[in-house]
This record gives structure tokens, C-alpha cells and sequence, in this order.
């Protein structure tokens, strides 16, 4: 099975749409998702956690975590959200850069298309790799 970063700066917006979506969409028995920041937030955004229910996807109870060594373990692909190299350096490792808005702050009608945006990329990696339900 492989293992999928999404990073983000504070791991309380984009990242956890995108894994959250990941993982409802690929095979589990092919890849999972996890998500991570460089200075993670307390929570998720209270923003983020309504556009996810809005599609029945419930982030209110994850906690946002911090990007350590130990997260790092095991991935065959990283991709980043606005942070870049600031996010990971894992040379070894292949990474994609999904330049993103940040949803912190912004109001629902903002957040939606955003979400969508992310659920079209990462239905289109799943494609791409072969992650996908058969």
C-alpha cells in the first residue's frame, strides 16, 4: 500500500480536505492519505469542518498534527499546499506543488470552490496512479 503526505502550513485547511477526500475515494487496500503542517493550528477551521460536512465528510474531531520525521516514514508521494520547500524536505521522496488559496478567513461561499478544486485534483491523482476502487 502506498502512503500519501499532504502538507500544509498549519495542517487545518487544505491538507485535511485533501486527505479526507483521498481517503474516501482511493482503495485503501492501494494507498492512504495522511496530512501534516510545520506549525499546525489547534483545530481545524471551523470554515472548513462545514464545506466537508456540506459533502458528509465530518472533520471536527481530527486534530491538526505537526510534520516530524516520524510522519514522514514510509511516503511515496508528498504534496505540498502553499508552503513548498518550507513544508518538507525530502529530496528522495516525489513531491507536487498544488498552489491553493489558504481557506483561513475566508467566507463559506470562498471556501466552496476551493474544496471543489482540491476533490477534482485528487480524484485525478487517484486516476493518475491507479488508487482507485475497483
Amino acid at each position: 500500500m502506498d502512503k500519501v503526505l499532504f502538507a500544509c502550513v498549519r495542517n487545518a485547511g487544505r491538507s485535511q480536505i485533501a486527505a479526507a477526500f483521498f481517503n474516501a475515494a482511493a482503495d485503501p487496500r492501494r494507498a492512504r492519505a495522511i496530512c501534516a503542517g510545520v506549525d499546525p493550528a489547534s483545530r481545524v477551521h471551523h470554515v472548513v469542518v462545514d464545506v466537508m460536512r456540506e459533502v458528509g465528510i465530518e472533520l471536527g474531531r481530527v486534530k491538526p498534527r505537526r510534520l516530524e520525521a516520524e510522519v514522514l516514514a514510509g511516503v511515496k508521494l508528498i504534496v505540498t499546499m502553499g508552503c513548498g520547500e518550507a513544508c518538507v524536505d525530502a529530496r528522495e521522496v516525489p513531491r507536487l506543488e498544488w498552489p491553493l488559496p489558504d481557506p483561513k478567513g475566508l467566507p463559506i461561499e470562498r471556501v466552496r470552490p476551493i474544496r471543489e478544486e482540491i476533490r477534482e485534483r485528487v480524484w485525478a491523482l487517484i486516476a493518475d496512479k491507479g488508487w482507485g476502487r475497483p
